[in-house]
Formats: structure tokens, C-alpha cells, sequence
């Protein structure tokens, strides 16, 4: 059966989005003619609003609605070292861990030759240019731990180095409350890999 047009335009713009396919596209599409006007518009607006209004902080390319960001406005922040994360998400993650007090460099993406993505195509000549002043001690790397964000580390590592700059890797390995029976090879290699005396 033939969707009537305005549905199969709503259902095409929500399979856009990642993860959605066609079922979930349409019981979303479905659930959006349910609801109450006003809360569709509102929907709109949202959206609509989050497009327009946000923008890149200039300084370390986090998503904000004020230039700079209020990470890197914020004086009280340790200015003296900068973790390095793939994406403004990664931001928001470590934020909620509340024990991160220094500032940020969002990359957008990660060193991916298969994809056809190299070190120009990301943020690494802004953070190479935001450690020439003698104020960041420390670079702590959080790349994802698969091959791109494993690649990108490597790469920032080999830059940065000869500067005197100290550059740290976050740790990987099994979570906490995690089982070892459940862990594949490379979670428990690193896991191991990075053990810490007691």
C-alpha cells in the first residue's frame, strides 16, 4: 500500500537519520500525526532552532550558542591541559563524569585513509597551533579505541612529543561491573595493558 505523500516525505526525512530504518521511520511518522499540534510545531522549532543557533567555538570547536564556548570561557578551568576527543559528544560525556576540569579540542572525526580521511580534513593544525604557547603541559588523548581513533592518536602522539608536551592516552579495557567471560580479545589486551599497581 501507497503511503499518502506528506507521510512518505515525514518517513524519508526520519530514515535520514542514523539507525533509523523503514519501520521505525514510519511508527515515528505515525506517532508525529498523534500528537497534538501545537507539540509538532514546537517539534519544528526545535529543530529548526538547534540548525540555526549553534555554531563551532572558534577556539576548540565544541558545539555552543555563544563564541567562545563556555568551556573555554571559563577561567577557573586548568588551562594547562587539553583532552583531545573526536567529537562534541565525547565532550558532553566526560562533563558528566564532573571530575575533568581542564579544556577540550574537538577533532570532528578521526584519521581514516579507507574513508578517505586525513589529518587535514580534521582539527589537528588548530590544536597544533593552540600548544605553541607555553601554557598546556599536558595533551590527554580520547580518541575512540578502534583502528581510526587508535591511528589519529598515533599521529597527534608522533606531532606533538618533540614539543615537551606530556601527551597521555586515556586507559581501555573492561568496564567497571563488566564481566571478563564477556570481553572480546582487544578489550582484554588493553585491559591488561594498561593494569595499574595497587
Amino acid at each position: 500500500m501507497q503511503y499518502p505523500l506528506p507521510i512518505s516525505k515525514l518517513i524519508e526525512g526520519f530514515m535520514r537519520l542514523p539507525g533509523i530504518g523503514p519501520k521505525t521511520a514510519a511508527r515515528l511518522a505515525f506517532f508525529v500525526l498523534d500528537m497534538r499540534e501545537e507539540d509538532v510545531l514546537d517539534f519544528a522549532k526545535a529543530l529548526v532552532s538547534a540548525k540555526r543557533e549553534l555554531t563551532y567555538c572558534t577556539i576548540c570547536h565544541h558545539i555552543t550558542d555563544t563564541d567562545p564556548c563556555r568551556v573555554c570561557e571559563d577561567k577557573s578551568r586548568d588551562q594547562t591541559v587539553i583532552c583531545v576527543v573526536q567529537e562534541s559528544r565525547d565532550v558532553i560525556a566526560m562533563e558528566k563524569m564532573k571530575e575533568y576540569t581542564g579544556l577540550y579540542h574537538v577533532l570532528h572525526g578521526a584519521i581514516s585513509p579507507v574513508d578517505g580521511i586525513g589529518p587535514e580534513d580534521i582539527y589537528i593544525a588548530d590544536l597544533l597551533k593552540r600548544l605553541q604557547d607555553d601554557t598546556v603541559q599536558e595533551m590527554i588523548i580520547a580518541t575512540n579505541p578502534n583502528i581510526e581513533g587508535e591511528a589519529t592518536a598515533m599521529y597527534m602522539s608522533r606531532l606533538v612529543k618533540p614539543t615537551g608536551i606530556k601527551v597521555t592516552r586515556i586507559a581501555h579495557g573492561l568496564p567497571v561491573g563488566g564481566d571478563l567471560e564477556y570481553a572480546d580479545e582487544v578489550t582484554l589486551s588493553k585491559a591488561i595493558e594498561g593494569r595499574r599497581e595497587l
